[in-house]
């Protein structure tokens, strides 16, 4: 019937392309027998996605995709050798349909000649064999200047039928307020039409029939959302839609979503707990809530633009958690940090290593004491070299001879004197 994709060597590809074929496999092998019936019958979409067990939205998405060219046919939609059939507009905004323009082609001819100026629309549609609904809507859309004109001839001729045209008052006051708001923000048709009990179809036909500026700012602003490459949340994209998330999925993830925020449990315990799944509740999270996920990972809004978060050196929330209880106890008591992470269970190699890069001057101040001077200096230096120094202090002796008296070594009790007592190794000089 219809050829299926061609398959590629699977000793080449990765396992990840292996599974993103077998699933682009499996959705062919889904829709093959709704392509069927679009390819071989006249069935519509309706009927052919209700026998199929299928929505409209999903078939259509999928046979514009994957067989455009079945789509362009059925739209009697010419596609010229070598071009990209995904670049060929189906339905544009603003344009006529290519079968639309076809089936009103005649009649609208028709509506410019003096043969015909004595028909009503209502007559012309008969004698055209169209809906005389439908022909004004697309006459007022596509064609208002020819509506205009007829309306003035016959009016100076005398054989208007004295109908009233345009908006009616009742249908002016009605949607006013709509149309205000619809032109001052960025809220869309649905949500506006919504917002003040009004139907959303009769609002879009009276924005296009008698605002039709309106419409065409709105366009504009699309095409610039379309052209900018960072969609702000809330705001316009190119398709008149608003970028944000569903209100399905925003209650799907709620439960899930307080728990990552407010809690220091891992993205496995979350899913586990909340019965979401993990793949979906990532993608939500990366693409609604990426301030929480760059808060968690310990890394700031700047330094995610410009950086790769696999490179940044990170503080998990749920391993500061871990570590939280026994880096304040360490604060609190100074003392080594093998003793701290034996008293809370950790292994000292990796509490230490976690200290020096997330909290340095915690780590730089383990085994430090305060002296006399004030000066930060090592308890174990301090200790060992105290005798030394009162010597050094009390006595005309030299510091080699100290050294030797001690069984120190002379080179390490010389740094830590200039160091540490600089006046000391002065006042000998001095005395030399």
């Amino acid at each position: 019937m219809l050829n299926k994709p061609n398959m590629t060597r699977l000793d080449l590809l990765t396992p990840k392309q292996k599974a993103n074929l077998k699933k682009r496999y499996d959705m062919h092998c889904k829709y093959e027998e709704a392509v069927r019936l679009y390819a071989e019958t006249d069935m519509t979409m309706d009927a052919i996605a209700k026998k199929c067990g299928f929505t409209v939205c999903a078939l259509g998405a999928y046979l514009r995709r994957h067989w455009r060219e079945l789509v362009l046919r059925r739209h009697n939609i010419p596609a010229p050798e070598g071009q990209d059939l995904h670049a060929i507009k189906i339905f544009e905004g603003g344009k006529q349909n290519v079968n639309a323009h076809a089936k009103y082609k005649d009649v609208i001819e028709a509506c410019d000649l003096m043969k015909y100026i004595d028909l009503n629309m209502s007559q012309l549609a008969r004698k055209f064999g169209v809906n005389v609904t439908a022909l004004t809507n697309f006459m007022r859309i596509h064609y208002p200047d020819t509506l205009e004109w007829r309306e003035k001839v016959r009016r100076r001729l005398g054989i208007n039928d004295n109908l009233p045209r345009g908006a009616r008052r009742a249908c002016i006051a009605q949607y006013a307020e709509a149309v205000e708001l619809y032109r001052t923000t960025e809220l869309t048709i649905p949500e506006v039409a919504e917002r003040y009990q009004v139907s959303a179809s009769g609002l879009s036909q009276h924005l296009r029939f008698y605002h039709k500026e309106i419409l065409k700012e709105r366009k504009q602003k699309l095409k610039q959302a379309q052209r900018d490459s960072k969609k702000k949340r809330g705001g316009l994209l190119g398709n008149g839609q608003r970028h944000q998330p569903a209100q399905k999925t925003e209650e799907k993830y709620a439960e899930a979503l307080a728990l990552y925020r407010d809690t220091a449990l891992t993205m496995k315990e979350i899913v586990a707990r909340t019965g979401v799944p993990a793949e979906g509740f990532r993608f939500y999270l990366h693409s609604w809530h990426k301030d929480l996920v760059l808060e968690r990972l310990g890394v700031a809004n700047g330094e995610a633009e410009v950086a790769d978060l696999r490179k940044v050196r990170i503080r998990v929330k749920s391993v500061a958690a871990k570590y939280e209880t026994a880096i304040e106890s360490l604060k609190l008591h100074p003392r080594p940090v093998a003793q701290v992470a034996a008293e809370f269970g950790l292994h000292p190699e990796v509490f230490r290593e976690y200290l020096y890069k997330h909290e340095p001057l915690l780590a730089q101040s383990q085994g430090m004491v305060v002296n006399e001077k004030g000066k930060l200096v090592s308890r174990i230096s301090q200790e060992k070299y105290a005798e030394a120094v009162r010597l050094y202090a009390t006595t005309p002796d030299t510091l080699k001879s100290i050294a030797r008296q001690l069984g120190l070594v002379y080179n390490s009790l010389s740094g830590y004197i200039r160091r540490n007592y600089p006046e000391l190794a002065e006042r000998h000089r001095n005395k030399d």
